[in-house]
């Protein structure tokens, strides 16, 4: 009866994984702030498990399998620590390795969709100027010469002959 409380006990308790392997249990709530100085120079951060399952065999087949990911969110110094929860300390130097790859991501991202916008802008362009120019030459072929004659063609009066004056 004595070892049921223990495990109550373990799964009312927050978790903190250190770098070098370290769990350290906390049967209370903490801030993350406490943590940090505690630590100095890592980051607090909350381990969220995802789970999905991998294909569709059927309702009634138990051959179904699931594939764990791990999403690790940095905590604010302000937010609290609770219990029944996973945590990892992760160092500075990671946390701004992983700020610059992002940064580095997100510029590759924005450069590449430019270039695709830009390679869009010049086919709409190229495409509108062979449009212009197969109107244009329509115009040409279809107003032959008669309708060239019109534009220069100037009226000319022959003068009458007055009778009788």
């Amino acid at each position: 009866m004595g070892n049921c409380h223990c495990q109550t006990v373990d799964a009312a308790a927050l978790v903190i994984h250190h770098p070098n392997g370290k769990q350290q249990r906390m049967y209370w709530s903490i801030s993350a702030a406490e943590v940090m100085r505690m630590n100095p120079g890592h980051y607090v951060s909350l381990i969220i498990p995802i789970v999905q399952s991998a294909g569709d065999h059927g309702p009634d087949d138990e051959t179904r399998r699931s594939v764990k990911f791990t999403r690790v969110k940095l905590l604010r110094p302000t937010e609290t620590l609770l219990l029944g929860q996973a945590y990892r300390l992760v160092t500075t130097q990671d946390v701004l390795r992983v700020i610059k790859a992002k940064k580095t991501a997100n510029l590759e991202k924005t450069k590449k969709e430019n270039q695709e916008d830009l390679q869009k802008t010049e086919k709409k362009t190229e495409v509108q100027r062979v449009f212009s120019r197969s109107v244009r030459n329509q115009q040409r072929c279809c107003m032959g010469s008669s309708a060239r004659r019109h534009k220069s063609w100037r009226p000319s009066l022959q003068s009458i002959s007055e009778l009788g004056a």
